[in-house]
Formats: structure tokens, C-alpha cells, sequence
């Protein structure tokens, strides 16, 4: 029987016992084999082993659970004060209560920040929870849903949840939730914003831009201008027809260079200003996602306009949204108004992509460097918050004179100098949204 399951000649080199744990289900009598083999160990060595034992649970299941029960009790290990002290972390826990979904929502409360800290004693596990909207209904659900969870994993024997409503928080029936409104789309695999906090950096040239090198790596893109007041994409996607209406009366998005359009700009006459309040903005936002036919799209990169206002919020309440890629310039001036972009980001909840630091440097026809805005600005802020740095867009005429004539250069002519940085973040955010593709 020993010859089943090999030791090395120090027991206490013995380290990975996942092999024993395997034959432990195939082979009961094998049970004996790990039984002689702890019997002369010590009980801080023992317990080592046995942690290993109890995280097995997790990978064989309930039918290999009660056996490594009754290893447990071979050794007198069952008992509270000889038990291993932890057998999960707290990113272990963490990544089981992503089954817990926000009620009527299809996000979890871990990516909703709702998690605020979690300990683990033997085997018992405490979770704190912290709402920043919703009822005391809402905050029990949640807390019974947790405990569901948690005590349905093997070796967790009990479970302390403490759920805190905020202060003022309605009774029943009172949802007082901001994102109540909030739903999928379907058709829409993901779901990204483009947004500064600052005006003038540049979104929209990266937002354009960025959706044609997707395109041109064969990811299917769809491009929504949120800018109600001032729309350019029609403009350097070279397009301002009037979209055409369904037979279920949804308008249909433009097409321009492979790409599904939607702006303000296709609505409007040449020149006409916008002059809305914030209920009209919310209500043309929801009617972007509810009122347009979007088809099968792998992303859908959203344009917003500078700023932390309406368009912004109502953006965040209509839909899920995926994450968030900032654009800055590199001068502080910029880069501290960024910052007020990224905590709006923060403070709902969805998670930040990169930071793009556009007008990075120009270069003159001579090779000589300059660096017109400074340098350094975005991938300074993104080591400070601990942010992915997407990389530097330089400047480069060809960009801007592209952009004018409705022929983006990562479209037009993907392979130059002035397309690469573009080129080089899509393939990295491809990587990061779609990596299966």
C-alpha cells in the first residue's frame, strides 16, 4: 500500500500532498498511508498539512469533504484550538461573494465597492458591508444572500455578516437608489467610457481613433457621442446623415469607416445649439441605449463631454458600464482636473482601464523633441493612484488634418507614425476586454 503514494526520505520536505488528497476519493484505504505518515509529525507541521486538506475541499467536494473529516478526527485536529488557523484569505473571500449580485442588478457588490473588510478566524468568517444608497430592506437581503454563500463552502462552519444602511435610509418599500434605472443592453458585450474631467484634452480624437484601430484589429466597435452640447463625431468620422427609424420605431446607428455611430450631431441642423437643463440630457442618454438598435457589438466605446455633470451620472445610471479610459494632457493644469474625473469614476464604482496622456511631445522635421505641454503628467498620476498607464499619443499634424476631413488616420492609414500609439493602446485593450478573441 505504501508504494501507492511515494515520500521523499525528509517527511518534512513534504509540501504539495495534492496527490494523496486525489487518491484519498479513489483509493479509501490509502487514508491509513497519510495517517502514518503525520503520526510522527509534529502538530505544527500536522496542521499544515491538514490546511492543505480542508482547502482540498474546495477542488473534490462535499464526497472527499467527510473523509478528510475523519482524517481530522484521527488526529484529534477537530477541536477549535488545534484547528489551522485560516484555510481561505480575504481575496478568497472576496472572489465568492461575486456571486452576490446588487438587487436588480447584473453587478456584484464586490466590483460596487460594498465590501468593506473581511476576517477570517478558524473557521469562521466575518464580512463587513457598507450602502451608500438603498433601504434597510435591501441591506438584509444582501447580508442573508452573503450568508447563503458563504455557508455553502465546505469548512466554513460560521458566518458573521453586519450589513450598514445609510443614515436615513427608507423602510420598506423605499428603494432611494440612484442606479435603479440601470440595466443591460443586449447585443453590448462591454461597455467603456471615454472621459477627462477636462476639456480640450483630446477625447474625442482618442475616442475616434481608438474605435477605428479596434476595428482594424477585427473587434466589432460601436462609438455613442455623449456630447450633448458640443458633438464631433460626426465631424471626424466624416458622417451627418439622420439615422433611419425600425419597424419597432428604434433608429438605427450610422456607419462610418466599420464602425455603428449615435450623436446629438445626427439629430440636429448644421449650427443648431443645444439650450437643455439636466432632465433632458438624462432622458436623450437613456434613449441612446433604449431607443437605438446597437445589433451584436463587442465593445461600445461612449464620448462623454468634460466635466462630472449630467451626462456623466446619467450615463452611470442608465447603463452597467465596464470601465472608464482617461485622457489627459501632461501639464498639471490638466492632470488636477483629471483627477476629479477619476473620483467620479471611484466614487460609483467603475473600475478605471488606463490613463492616456495625449499632446505627449512634438516633434519637429529637424528630430528635435519638444515638449510643448511639459511631460510626464499621465503616467506621473497613474503610478500615484495606481492606475494602468495606456501610453503617450504625441502630436502630430497628420492626426489633426485626419480628423478634419472625417478620415481618421488609424482608419486611413494604420500603419504610420501618427496611427502606432493608437494602434498600441487598442491592442492592449483588446487584450484586456477580449482576450478569448
Amino acid at each position: 500500500m505504501k508504494g501507492l503514494v511515494r515520500f521523499p526520505a525528509d517527511p518534512k520536505k513534504t509540501r504539495n500532498t495534492l496527490p494523496v488528497l486525489t487518491s484519498i476519493r479513489r483509493h479509501q484505504a490509502e487514508i491509513s498511508i497519510e495517517w502514518h505518515f503525520l503520526k510522527g509529525q509534529s502538530k505544527k507541521s500536522v496542521a499544515k498539512v491538514l490546511n492543505e486538506v480542508r482547502m482540498a475541499w474546495q477542488v473534490f467536494g462535499d464526497a472527499l469533504s467527510q473523509r478528510c473529516k475523519g482524517v481530522l478526527q484521527a488526529f484529534g485536529m477537530n477541536g477549535v484550538n488545534n484547528e489551522p488557523e485560516s484555510f481561505m484569505t480575504a481575496e478568497q473571500i472576496k472572489e465568492l461573494l461575486k456571486q452576490v449580485k446588487y438587487p436588480g442588478y447584473s453587478r456584484d457588490i464586490v466590483s460596487f465597492g460594498l465590501v468593506k473588510n473581511v476576517a477570517i478566524n478558524n473557521n469562521a468568517v466575518s464580512v463587513g458591508l457598507e450602502l451608500s444608497s438603498g433601504t434597510v430592506d435591501i441591506a438584509a437581503q444582501i447580508k442573508s444572500e452573503v450568508e447563503r454563500v458563504l455557508k455553502a463552502v465546505p469548512g466554513i462552519d460560521y458566518v458573521h455578516v453586519q450589513a450598514k444602511a445609510p443614515q436615513g435610509s427608507g423602510q420598506t418599500g423605499q428603494t432611494g437608489n440612484a442606479f435603479e434605472n440601470q440595466h443591460n443592453i443586449p447585443g453590448l458585450k462591454r461597455i467603456v467610457a471615454v472621459a477627462s474631467g477636462k476639456g480640450g484634452v483630446g477625447k474625442s480624437t482618442l475616442s475616434v481613433n481608438l474605435s477605428c484601430a479596434l476595428q482594424h484589429l477585427g473587434v466589432k466597435v460601436g462609438l455613442l457621442d455623449c456630447d450633448i452640447y458640443g458633438p464631433s463625431i460626426p465631424l471626424m468620422m466624416g458622417v451627418n446623415d439622420r439615422p433611419s427609424i425600425t419597424p419597432e420605431q428604434k433608429m438605427l446607428p450610422l456607419i462610418s469607416h466599420g464602425i455603428k455611430l449615435m450623436s446629438m450631431g445626427f439629430l440636429l441642423t448644421d449650427d443648431q445649439p443645444v439650450i437643455w437643463r439636466g432632465p433632458m440630457i438624462m432622458k436623450t442618454i437613456q434613449q441612446f441605449f433604449s431607443s437605438v438598435d446597437w445589433g451584436e457589438l463587442d465593445i461600445l466605446l461612449v464620448d462623454l463631454p468634460p466635466g462630472t455633470g449630467d451626462a456623466q451620472i446619467s450615463l452611470c445610471q442608465t447603463v452597467p458600464l465596464d470601465g472608464g479610459v482617461i485622457v489627459t494632457t501632461p501639464q498639471e493644469a490638466s492632470v488636477g482636473v483629471v483627477r476629479k474625473g477619476i473620483a467620479m469614476f471611484e466614487k460609483v464604482n467603475v473600475p478605471i482601464l488606463g490613463i492616456v496622456e495625449n499632446m505627449s511631445y512634438y516633434t519637429t522635421p529637424n528630430g528635435e523633441r519638444v515638449e510643448i505641454f511639459g511631460h510626464g503628467g499621465g503616467r506621473g498620476e497613474s503610478e500615484r493612484k495606481g492606475i494602468p498607464f495606456l501610453g503617450e499619443v504625441p502630436i502630430f499634424p497628420e492626426i489633426r488634418v485626419a480628423g478634419d476631413a472625417g478620415k481618421p488616420i488609424a482608419a486611413t492609414d494604420p500603419d504610420s507614425p501618427a496611427a502606432q500609439s493608437f494602434m498600441d493602446i487598442a491592442k492592449i485593450l483588446k487584450n484586456q476586454w477580449l482576450p478569448e478573441s
